[in-house]
């Protein structure tokens, strides 16, 4: 490849933490007009990579240069003027301002000393209409969907006039529409002369989008390739050193009696849920599809305590049950995994430790007072069990990559053992060996007699770990369906029932 041919390059880029290497010599080589995937486990480097791009961290040794120009940004900032924008997987906006606000956050236009609003909604629409969105800019930012709030920021980096745009697990939160939406966006702006740095954990999508690959490892660069000239097992061999021999492992739990039952369920206040009525046996997985937005997580929120129900009732090993609040969900043994992490599953500045006994804090208190060894020795055991990759049970858990943060977070209620798992979303931009692992711990749970509700939006992994699968359609129960004997084409029939 001819040099001009870049828009973006990364070269012997190294990144110490200590006396920890976590990035060794790695590069980066993005072509003009083109999207680069990278991908790795959890862990692999990537944000690491990415981070010191953006002026984050600061690298100990490495090369970047952007459209021929040798660069070394010290701040986002810098790098947003320079023309390089990045929409992360974890959003981070303002909620309670507009769109227009979080759009031009940092860089409001003036007219005589005041914000020009005006221009600043005109500016919106322009984008809005050029890239096929429909958004009011006055809208409030939190009354968005997440993969609402997900299209703004792309078009928000699309304002900066950007180069290149790193899309970082860009799809976890988005329905096939909107994914397909994101894409005709990505071509669009691609034969533009827009590049970009694709991140994800989803093999289908890579090969779609994508014209190269970049996978990293343990720091290392192990694969750079165009997509055509690779294929799924050589890429799952660059991302964990060897082979996996299929993407999910065996269903081996078998469903036993009814332990849930769920009869003519409604809700009252927006969104409503409309007469929902299915039943759950122990030890079984159970699925629930359907487009984002379709009830899903608000179904999961009634069984936990969290919506009120107005009609209907919950029936649990053969008791009428009706739960004020998690704490009362939590008390008759059931857990509820959220699809937001970040956001209602964890607390970011405290420790291993702390985030995996809170759930249970009650049984590391002696006399009424906590005791710190036994909290330590069940996260070191919540650790191994999870395949962490961590210093130890001290670090905070923000400084861990998504997919261990994730396995921490499910952790913390395998701590407490409870009887039923609600899980929303449970391996949203988890990497393959991760997504596995947890497969595997799901199916163990169940074989042990667990009872797991499950929600996802890829469509292999609800048909491929599934017993049976309920599907959503706009805040009704579409259907249920055995899981094998359905396939793709009948759970998006059954997610478009009542649109």
């Amino acid at each position: 490849m001819e040099e001009n041919e870049f828009i973006l390059t990364i070269d012997n880029l190294s990144k110490f933490f200590g006396k920890n290497r976590v990035l060794n010599n790695i590069f980066l080589h993005v072509r003009k007009s083109s999207v680069m995937g990278l991908m790795g486990e959890n862990g692999a480097g990537k944000s690491t990579m990415m981070k010191c791009l953006f002026g984050i961290y600061e690298k100990n040794s490495g090369v970047i240069t952007l459209d021929g120009k040798q660069i070394d940004f010290t701040s986002p900032k810098q790098a947003l003027e320079h023309g390089v924008a990045m929409v992360h997987q974890e959003l981070n906006q303002c909620l309670e301002r507009t769109i227009a606000d979080n759009m031009f956050l940092g860089r409001f236009p003036t007219k005589f000393g005041v914000v020009n609003e005006a221009k600043m909604a005109s500016e919106c629409n322009r984008i809005f209409n050029d890239l096929g969105l429909s958004f009011n800019p006055k809208e409030i930012i939190k009354n968005l969907s997440v993969s609402e709030r997900q299209m703004v920021e792309i078009a928000k980096a699309v304002s900066y006039d950007a180069k290149v745009i790193i899309l970082d697990e860009p799809t976890s939160s988005l329905s096939e529409k909107e994914v397909k939406k994101l894409f005709e966006i990505i071509r669009l702006l691609k034969a533009r002369g827009v590049s970009f740095v694709f991140i994800s954990h989803k093999m289908d999508e890579i090969f779609e989008i994508c014209d190269d690959i970049t996978v990293l490892r343990d720091g290392e660069v192990t694969l750079y390739k165009p997509v055509k000239d690779t294929n799924l097992n050589e890429v799952v061999a660059a991302m964990v050193g060897r082979s996996l021999e299929s993407r999910f492992p065996p269903l081996t739990n078998e469903p036993g009696d009814v332990i849930l039952q769920v009869k003519n369920l409604s809700t009252k206040f927006n969104p409503k849920l409309q007469n929902i009525s299915f039943d759950v046996r122990k030890g079984e997985i159970f699925g629930i599809y359907g487009l984002v937005g379709a009830g899903r997580s608000e179904l999961l929120e009634c069984l936990f305590g969290i919506r009120t129900i107005a009609e209907g009732e919950i029936i649990y090993k053969g008791k009428r049950i009706f739960f004020k609040s998690p704490k009362d969900a939590m008390r008759h043994n059931f857990a509820l995994v959220t699809e937001e992490r970040k956001f209602n599953g964890m607390f970011g500045v405290e420790t291993l430790t702390y985030n995996t006994c809170i759930t249970n804090i009650d049984q590391y208190k002696k006399f009424g007072v906590i005791v710190n060894s036994k909290m330590k020795k069940a996260a070191k055991e919540e650790i191994k069990k999870m395949h962490v990759k961590c210093t130890d049970e001290g670090d905070i858990i923000s400084s861990l990559s998504g997919g261990n943060q994730q396995k921490v977070v499910i952790g913390k209620w395998i701590e407490r053992n409870p009887d039923v798992f609600l899980m929303d979303e449970p391996t949203r931009g988890i990497d393959i060996m991760a997504k596995y692992q947890i497969y595997e711990l799901m199916i163990d749970l169940a074989k042990k007699g667990k009872t797991i509700i499950m929600i996802s939006s890829e469509m292999p992994e609800i048909l491929g770990v599934t017993n049976r699968i309920a599907v959503m359609s706009n805040y009704h129960l579409s259907g249920i369906v055995e899981t094998k004997k359905t396939n793709q084409e009948e759970l998006l029939r059954l997610s478009a029932k009542y649109l």
